[in-house]
């Protein structure tokens, strides 16, 4: 009897802690709503650096390929006092960089919002064209000086 006795309160001092000890259904979907508004919240900061990071991006290409269309312009006045052989030499450079500078303006205002690692991506693509772009302008500029 003592022995049994022993058992069912042990038992009861077991269920006891294990009731008072886990958390009540209610307070599990509380947390678990805390931690998915958290996470929601992450996300969309996440997002907004995103997009902010884009338009950003998009602004400052943007002001690059002006840049290089005020130099093909400037270049443009400046073959008039070329001889006529260099003149074509010089329009076909500049019509080729011409092309190159349009095409980026394209790739950029065509760019979708596709996930932050593709936006990376095109990023340093970009930039890299951008300044392979630019090294071809600046080397236009010297040959011209001459």
């Amino acid at each position: 009897m003592k022995k049994s006795t022993g058992i069912i309160i042990a038992s009861l001092f077991l269920t006891v802690l294990s009731i008072t000890s886990c958390s009540t259904p209610a307070e599990k979907v509380a947390n678990a709503e805390q931690k998915v508004t958290e996470a929601n919240n992450k996300l969309d900061s996440a997002n907004k650096e995103y997009m902010e990071d884009m338009i950003q991006y998009r602004k400052e290409s943007n002001e690059k390929i002006e840049a290089n269309n005020k130099s093909i312009a400037e270049f443009n006045a400046r073959i008039a006092e070329q001889k006529k052989d260099a003149k074509e030499e010089y329009r076909e450079k500049i019509a080729e960089l011409n092309k190159k500078n349009e095409d980026m303006k394209k790739r950029i205002d065509e760019y979708k919002a596709d996930g932050k690692d593709n936006w990376q991506q095109f990023k340093t693509e970009f930039n890299h064209d951008m300044e392979e772009l630019g090294k071809a302008f600046k080397g236009l500029t010297v040959k011209n000086k001459n």
